[in-house]
């Protein structure tokens, strides 16, 4: 009861890449960043099992993003000219690559990490991949002319990923799909289809994480601008709970969403945001805990699972460790408080 887990994405050591930002340059290059990936890797698995966390990740320490992570290691995109666009709907501007050709894999996108995560760690194994409508709104397309088109292009290759990830052992995979709440409308009109498609024929566990975006600054000022009440789910969510989808990742901890919107995902799992990932304030056991509590009105027991309320990459490591032992600490007091 009450699993913990993390939304995907952990601080890169300083001896990677930099540290605290997004979109970090690596520190070194060839076997040497190769190698430095690994440490990193096992670094933060070792982190997560100390910190008492019963579902592992990666924590994305071989991706200098978590979109373009899986573009690189696709044919039909130039990253040699990339082009500066506004991506969520304008939210902010980005250096972002070009589709200019047909789409298809070069091969294994995730193997080293995946194979390397399952070799040291017995726990559940999550892995993260992009979502299919948040990698369209990451690119600038020049060659497809329609993104409904483009979408279905990378929910295939996001599939074929995927299948070999479950055949790597990963128990859980996850798409990440951060666009959900900004193109509500289309979210229900296709994008929940091209996300099934990615997740087709998958007997592992699969999962969505939706969020209003780390804690940059442009998501914080963009947050201000809502209202007292997010809302933006209650388009999303009927779409989502409809769909083979098993778990659906969103915030909920100093959030402004309704946490009575997660009555609308009735029958999946729900991975609630237990963590502020927009404070450097670390949270108390009592406070993950409490609520822990609140979700409890909307999410039966036996669903629920304590999460983080997105990714901790731009975070200082030091924050990030003291978050997950909140973490792990305030699910085991909801579990004395609220177990059966």
């Amino acid at each position: 009861m009450f699993e913990t887990a993390t939304a995907g994405s952990l601080p890169k050591p300083a001896w990677l890449a930099e540290t605290e930002k997004l979109w970090p340059q690596w520190k070194a290059a060839g076997p040497d960043l190769l190698q430095a990936k690994a440490d990193a890797t096992l670094l933060w698995i070792k982190a997560q099992e100390d910190a008492g966390l019963d579902v592992i990740g990666d924590g994305e320490q071989a991706r200098q993003h978590f979109v373009h992570g899986f573009l690189e290691q696709v044919d039909g995109i130039d990253f040699a000219n990339k082009v500066k666009m506004g991506i969520r709907n304008n939210r902010y501007d980005a250096m972002v690559p070009q589709v200019v050709a047909p789409l298809r894999l070069k091969g294994r996108v995730h193997a080293f990490e995946a194979q390397l995560s399952r070799a040291h760690t017995q726990r559940k194994l999550k892995f993260t991949l992009p979502g299919p409508m948040t990698i369209v709104d990451t690119v600038a397309d020049r060659f497809y002319g329609d993104k409904v088109k483009m979408a279905f292009a990378f929910a295939e290759l996001l599939n074929q990923e995927a299948l070999a990830l479950q055949a790597d052992g990963v128990d859980i995979i996850q798409f990440d799909e951060p666009a959900f709440n900004v193109y509500m409308k289309e979210a229900a009109e296709w994008g929940v289809a091209a996300l099934e498609r990615a997740a087709q024929g998958l007997t592992c566990t699969t999962a969505v994480h939706i969020c209003y975006g780390y804690g940059i600054q442009a998501n914080v000022d963009w947050k201000q601008t809502l209202g007292e009440e997010w809302r933006q789910y209650e388009q999303v969510f009927p779409a989502l709970a409809r769909s083979s989808i098993r778990q659906v990742s969103l915030e909920c901890f100093h959030s402004h969403v309704p946490p009575d919107l997660m009555k609308l995902l009735d029958g999946k799992d729900v991975m609630v945001g237990v963590i502020d990932v927009a404070s450097e304030v670390v949270e108390t056991p009592e406070q993950v805990a409490d609520t822990i509590g609140l979700a409890l009105k909307y999410v039966p027991r036996d669903r629920l699972i304590a999460c983080t309320n997105c990714g901790l990459a731009p975070m200082s490591r030091e924050v990030a460790v003291a978050k997950l032992e909140a973490l792990a600490k305030g699910a085991a007091l909801a579990r004395q408080r609220y177990g059966a």
